[in-house]
């Protein structure tokens, strides 16, 4: 079954307007004829506006790097969902292990969001993962179960396919460090199983990408493998150069 690929580039805190909008021209032209795979950048806040402004007609759709959960309130310093739709936004990351690590973000919380993304038409994309230490302990599994149950209590079975989830090794996150093709085939193998305990019809057409120090070199083998549908790219995406390679070695 074809899910199709997505290559999505995380800026996190990196680029200024008049920095995003040099670094979005000199992709535009590099990836126009990428026919067959789904792009998507990822700009802080204040970026956001001026990307979908930029990308309006081209191959690369905008994403959020976060949202609340909650429609409205007084949530000092948030954005709901309905306000990054209002932006012309498609899609935003969820949990990622930076939210986790050094905000608390929960899995609680990520019960609330993942839905809320949904019913605004958001394609979320939850990024789950294990710290090396887990690994060290054997505990990949089951962290990476509980995350996954916890993430999608809220979610019917029938729209599991409609999100997309991000292994991140914590351990190759900014660390410059990889996961073997083993170990990521390994682990997002076993995200599409614990998936399909629940729906397997779901599962089978979620997409599911790799996300752990993901460069122009290492591209091409993650994105070889059977259950990795993309990838969930960090510093590489902050060059034009070496994230239009990753997006047509998902093409190929």
């Amino acid at each position: 079954m074809s899910r199709g690929t997505l290559i999505a580039g995380n800026w996190k805190m990196h680029e200024t307007v008049p920095e995003a909008e040099q670094l979005i021209q000199a992709l535009l032209p590099r990836v126009s004829s990428l026919d067959g795979v789904e792009i998507a950048i990822c700009p802080p806040y204040t970026a956001l506006a001026p990307m979908v402004d930029s990308a309006r007609g081209s191959r690369v759709a905008i994403f959020a790097q976060n949202m609340h959960e909650s429609e409205r309130g007084a949530f000092t310093g948030e954005v709901s969902a309905s306000m990054l739709v209002d932006l012309g936004v498609g899609g935003v990351i969820v949990g990622h292990s930076e939210r986790r690590a050094f905000f608390g973000e929960t899995d609680s919380r990520l019960a609330q969001k993942l839905p809320a993304a949904l019913a605004a038409g958001l394609v979320p994309i939850l990024c789950v993962g294990e710290s090396e230490a887990q690994r060290a302990a054997g505990e990949t599994e089951a962290h990476l179960r509980a995350q996954l149950e916890a993430d999608f209590a809220a979610i019917e079975p029938a729209r599991y396919a409609e999100v997309v989830v991000a292994y991140e090794p914590i351990w190759a996150i900014g660390t410059g460090r990889v996961a073997t093709p083993e170990q990521a085939q390994e682990a997002v193998s076993f995200i599409r199983q614990v998936l399909a305990e629940t729906s397997a019809a779901g599962a089978a057409q979620a997409r599911l990408l790799y996300g752990g120090s993901v460069t122009a070199d290492n591209a091409k083998e993650l994105l070889a493998l059977d259950d990795v549908d993309g990838a969930l790219v960090g510093g590489a995406s902050l060059s034009a150069e070496s994230f239009a390679t990753i997006c047509a070695a998902a093409r190929q």
